[in-house]
């Protein structure tokens, strides 16, 4: 008889990241590359083994075969356990019905027997496209003193931007009353971060509730948490306060890179103390050619600089060559920047190739905004990509 889990989390990877545009045509939102040389799931996972949560469910939907592929038997992250671990979850045929995941609800409600299966008393419900470091145990110990049925991860935010997100309203003992998904006039700056902790047994009453509802989007900021409130349930806010970035667009998605760079960066990636692990390939050491003018950027292993870098995160295998400049811009693993060529204020996602004296983007200070070209794209010599432009082939 295995021993029983105290928490296991639910980490929700199926999404289509169609913000993302060109960087998700081929593979699936978590599973796009971050920081140099990591993925976007390796924080979650991350955060997990950190935390103490050694069971976790991914459930993955849209574009699996890299993310499979990418966490595999979980032994980059320490979760390759005989009983727990990371497991793999998508949408199966069931003796009943087969179908996709209707929503964040229906995924969960789905593997419910996954659920049950470890007997877990809580249960972290999580997304797998954020940027972030967090100790889900101080977060469980909370949910635990507070007697909670329910604990909301919440971010004070400018009150400009709360009608961008789902707010909380909460009394001084930080109980919530009230939910607002993205609401106009918002009476409260507390985000939520899509990141929750829930009685296991509460929440499978509400999810198998919600699954017996036509009229349900299946979802848990629309459906779970508001039917919860309404019901008088004991549901709590938890104040996160450290970095925390949506990168669901590719603004979000440049903008975390850039936060990594500068003398005190607003996030950093070499805290020994709350290490980022993930499934590393090995990589011969950068090269950096004699008239190589590097200044304020990431140049990861594996890749060979002889141009100029200004401003970027250059990722594992890239190649910037003589007489070619790349500013304000993030390079994706094994992309080829060649002779003379000109890229600014751009996303260059994996395998691309830059051809001699070609231009992409535009300075960012006079950019209209991002531009972005998908994997294994080549761009001939001479060839002018303009500012703003989202290119999945040529």
């Amino acid at each position: 008889m295995f021993k029983k889990k105290k928490c296991i989390a639910m980490l929700l990877a199926g999404g289509q990241g169609s913000r993302l545009y060109a960087l998700t045509q081929k593979t699936a939102k978590p599973a796009v590359p971050f920081g140099g040389k990591y993925r976007i799931i390796d924080f979650p996972l991350s955060n997990c083994i950190n935390s103490g949560i050694d069971t976790v469910g991914v459930l993955t939907q849209y574009q699996p075969l890299v993310l499979n592929d990418y966490i595999g038997n979980g032994l980059p992250w320490d979760l390759d356990r005989a009983f727990g671990g990371v497991k793999i979850l998508p949408p199966y045929q069931g003796n009943k019905t087969a179908d996709w995941y209707k929503g964040t609800a229906n995924a969960i409600y789905q593997n419910l027997e996954f659920i049950n299966r470890y007997d877990a008393e809580y249960v972290l419900i999580l997304s797998g496209d954020h940027i972030y470091k967090m100790d889900y145990a101080a977060m469980l110990d909370y949910h635990i003193e507070k007697g909670a049925d329910c604990t909301i991860a919440v971010l004070d935010v400018p009150l400009e931007e709360a009608s961008r997100f789902g707010i909380m309203s909460t009394r001084e003992d930080n109980s919530i009353f009230k939910f607002s998904e993205k609401p106009k006039n918002p009476d409260s700056t507390l985000a939520s971060m899509g990141i929750y902790i829930f009685g296991k047994d509460k929440l499978q009453k509400y999810l198998i509730e919600d699954n017996a509802d036509q009229n349900s989007a299946n979802d848990f900021g629309k459906n779970i948490i508001p039917n919860m409130l309404a019901a008088g349930e004991k549901m709590f806010a938890y104040q996160f306060e450290g970095y925390w970035k949506d990168v669901g667009t590719i603004q979000s998605l440049w903008e975390a890179n850039m936060d990594l760079l500068g003398e005190k960066p607003a996030f950093t990636l070499s805290d020994e103390s709350w290490r980022i692990f993930a499934r590393h390939f090995s990589s011969a050491p950068q090269y950096i050619g004699e008239n190589a003018v590097i200044n304020n950027s990431i140049i990861t292993e594996g890749c060979e600089i002889y141009g100029t870098v200004e401003n970027s995160v250059i990722y594992t295998g890239a190649k910037v060559m003589e007489g070619a400049v790349v500013r304000d811009s993030v390079i994706m693993s094994g992309t080829i920047i060649e002779a003379g060529a000109h890229v600014e204020y751009s996303i260059l996602d994996g395998g691309v190739k830059i051809g001699k004296n070609a231009s992409v983007g535009a300075p960012k200070e006079k950019s209209k905004g991002i531009t972005v070209i998908g994997a294994d794209v080549n761009v001939p010599d001479g060839y002018t990509i303009g500012d703003d432009e989202m290119i999945s082939e040529i």
